[in-house]
Parts: structure tokens; C-alpha cells; sequence
């Protein structure tokens, strides 16, 4: 689904598959096996990949069964099956996979493969982001500030938004960014908001480097410096 800019969206997100393979290497007792298979993956060798990974799966292996989820949720090396995609994630989400919780709270969001159901949706965002996943937390903060599977509730929106900034997710960082600029939900601080800008601009996020730019306009040459030194002195906490 695209990403609109304004106004602030509720979308929901994944992580880029590269970066979830990644994190399935650190957190997966099988490392081994499941290398073998992430380096057929990159290869573009996905039947290797499938080959290796389908076993560990349904030996019950949580990393494994997520990540033939995103196979059959994207159709890498298999045909897309989102009632295949559902069944591994569910799977890997009930034993606690906070990357399984998210996608397939995506999945009820956005009502694929199954009928939409926001409070779902947020019930596994919240199971994410109470672990520390910092793409559940951006996305239960997207359901708090629109009030959808859950009151609304401005500050708590806030809180998780900020807790995934923190962790150096650039998407979480630009929504910041916005809402620091505009100044509707919270106290207006340009300097903030060019701050996290910078740090999204600064991992390729092209929107938030425009955004950035057009905020310097409106910004004295004292504030960007201090914006500027802020972003300079960052550093990311948490996972």
C-alpha cells in the first residue's frame, strides 16, 4: 500500500526483507541451517532457500515459520498464499515472534487474506511492541492517533512513536519529525522536528529530507545549528 505524506496515515509497516533475514540470524537457535537458507536467498536461489528452511518449520521452529509466511505472503520462490502466509505467521506468532506478530497484525489491518479487524490488528502490535519491536510500536502509535482497534489516545501515540524513533527507525523518525512541525498533537519545536528529519534524511528517507528542507526555511540559522548538533550528538537506545 503507498505512503501518503499528508495527512498523517495510519499505515501499516514492515520491515525490508533483508533487514528481517537479518534479524532472524541473530535470534534463531538453528543459525546454521537457517544461514544456508538466508544465503540461497540472496542468491535469488529460492527453492535452496525453501528447501532449507521448510524443515526447521515444521519442526516448529518460530524464525523458520515466519519466514516462509513472508515467502508465501510475497510469493518469493512459491506462489502468493495468503491463507499459506497466515497459517506460518500464526504459527510463529503464538510462540511469541514478535517479526510474526507484526506482519500478521499488517495482514488484519489492512484485511488480506482475512476480514479487516483493527482491534486484532492492535492486540498484535501491542503483543510486538511490549517486546521492544520498534515497527510494532510505530504502527500500534499509527492505531492510537486514529483511533482504530483502540481509543484514541494522542499521548500514548506519542510515547510509542517516540520509542521507535529512539530506535533509529527512520519512518518513525520522519511521523516525529511531522508532528514536532505542525504542532496539532503536541507543543510545535521546529528545532525537534528538524532534528529528527535529519536523522531520517540521513538513513535515505527522501520524504523527510524534503520535509527537512522546507522546514530550514522557516528556521533562523541559530535554531538549525542547535537542530543540527542535536542530530550530530544522537544515538539510538533499545533493540
Amino acid at each position: 500500500m503507498p505512503f501518503s505524506i499528508r495527512p498523517l496515515p495510519s499505515i501499516a509497516f514492515r520491515l525490508p526483507i533483508t533487514l528481517v533475514l537479518w534479524i532472524i540470524c541473530l535470534t534463531m537457535p538453528a543459525w546454521a541451517d537457517f544461514k544456508a537458507g538466508v544465503d540461497a536467498y540472496h542468491r535469488g536461489d529460492y527453492a535452496t532457500a525453501l528447501r532449507e528452511l521448510r524443515p526447521l518449520a515444521e519442526q516448529g521452529d518460530h524464525s523458520a515459520q515466519f519466514f516462509l509466511g513472508v515467502c508465501y505472503a510475497n510469493g518469493y520462490g512459491v506462489p502468493k498464499n495468503l491463507e499459506l502466509a497466515l497459517q506460518w505467521y500464526r504459527l510463529s506468532s503464538d510462540q511469541g515472534n514478535w517479526l510474526a506478530q507484526n506482519d500478521l497484525g499488517v495482514m488484519y489491518q489492512n484485511g488480506d487474506g482475512v476480514v479487516q479487524d483493527y482491534e486484532e490488528a492492535a492486540r498484535l502490535y501491542r503483543l510486538g511492541a511490549n517486546k521492544g519491536y520498534m515497527v510494532a510500536q510505530s504502527n500500534l502509535a499509527a492505531m492510537y492517533y486514529k483511533g482504530r482497534g483502540v481509543r484514541q489516545d494522542i499521548r500514548e501515540a506519542f510515547r510509542l512513536e517516540t520509542l521507535a524513533a529512539e530506535q533509529n527507525f527512520a519512518l518513525a523518525q520522519r511521523m516525529l519529525g511531522l508532528r514536532y512541525m505542525d504542532g496539532t498533537d503536541i507543543a510545535q519545536d521546529y528545532v525537534q522536528a528538524h532534528k529528527w528529519l535529519n536523522l531520517s534524511a540521513a538513513q535515505g528517507d527522501e520524504d523527510a529530507r524534503i520535509f527537512r528542507d522546507e522546514l530550514a526555511k522557516e528556521m533562523t540559522l541559530d535554531q538549525i545549528a542547535e537542530a543540527q548538533k542535536l542530530a550530530r550528538g544522537w544515538t539510538p537506545k533499545g533493540k
